[in-house]
C-alpha cells in the first residue's frame, strides 16, 4: 500500500516528506519516487543525535534525490543537552509562577486525565504563566543557556557545506511546538536573517534557503504530474 502511495502522490503532484518515516521508509520513497521529496522538519544527526534527524547518508540520498530539508526551530533536535537543561529549568519556575498565581499547572502527560473543565482553564492560564516565567528566566543567572539562533544555523552550515545550498531550507514547526531563543514566533523572523547574513551568506543563497528550494521543488512535483497526465 505505501508503493502505491508513493506512485499515486506522484501521479497527483504532491510532495512527499520524509521528517516522521524511518530511514528504511525514507530509502524505499527516494528509489520509488520520480520526483524529488523533501524533509519538512528535521536537521543534521551529525550535530544533534535525534531520531528525527538526518544522518549523513541519508543527507547525501536526498541531495541524489534533488531534494530539500529543512532545518527546524525545534530545540531537542538542535541540541538535546541544551534543550533538556533548560527545559527541567523552566518546568520549576512556570510551577512557581502558578502557584503565586494560584492556578492549576500541569504537565502533558497528565493532560489526557483532565476534565473539560481543568483543560480549559489550564490553556487560558497557560500564555500567562509562561510568559511570566520566560521574563523572571531573563533575570535569574544562573537559568541555563537555551537552545539559539546560533544552534540553529549551525545546522544550516553543516549541511550547506555537505549537500549544497540548494538541498537545504528553513522550517519553523512553530504550530507544533517549535520556537527557540531568538525565533520564538514570526515577529522575531529578522534573526534568522541576520545570522545568516553575519555567516557569509548572500541574498540569493539566503532566498533559496527561506523558500527557492522548496518551491523548486514543488514546481518539479507538479511538472512530474502534468507529465504523468500526458501519458
Amino acid at each position: 500500500m505505501g508503493k502505491k502511495a508513493v506512485a499515486e502522490m506522484n501521479r497527483l503532484g504532491i510532495m512527499i516528506d520524509v521528517s516522521h518515516p524511518s530511514k528504511e521508509a525514507m530509502k524505499q520513497m527516494i528509489a520509488l519516487s520520480k520526483a524529488p521529496i523533501i524533509a519538512s522538519h528535521s536537521s543534521a544527526r551529525a550535530l544533534c543525535d535525534h531520531s528525527r534527524n538526518l544522518d549523513d547518508e541519508q543527507l547525501m540520498l536526498m541531495k541524489e534525490n534533488g531534494g530539500v530539508i529543512q532545518t527546524v526551530a525545534f530545540s531537542s533536535y538542535l541540541n538535546t543537552e541544551k534543550h533538556e537543561a533548560k527545559a527541567a529549568y523552566m518546568k520549576g519556575i512556570y510551577q512557581k509562577v502558578a502557584d503565586s498565581l494560584d492556578v492549576e499547572w500541569f504537565e502533558r502527560s497528565q493532560f489526557g486525565s483532565l476534565t473539560d473543565e481543568q483543560r480549559a482553564t489550564f490553556m487560558e492560564n497557560y500564555p500567562k504563566v509562561i510568559q511570566i516565567g520566560k521574563d523572571l528566566a531573563t533575570k535569574m543567572p544562573d537559568a541555563p543557556e537555551g537552545v539559539s539562533v546560533s544552534d540553529f544555523v549551525d545546522h544550516i552550515d553543516y549541511m550547506v557545506k555537505l549537500i549544497g545550498i540548494d538541498h537545504v531550507g528553513i522550517s519553523s514547526d512553530f504550530d507544533g511546538g517549535g520556537g527557540i531563543e531568538g525565533w520564538s514566533d514570526a515577529s522575531e523572523t529578522f534573526n534568522v536573517t541576520l545570522e545568516l547574513v553575519k555567516r557569509g551568506y548572500t541574498e540569493e543563497e539566503i532566498q533559496k534557503l527561506w523558500s527557492g528550494n522548496l518551491l523548486r521543488v514543488l514546481d518539479e512535483v507538479q511538472n512530474l504530474a502534468t507529465t504523468l497526465a500526458q501519458g
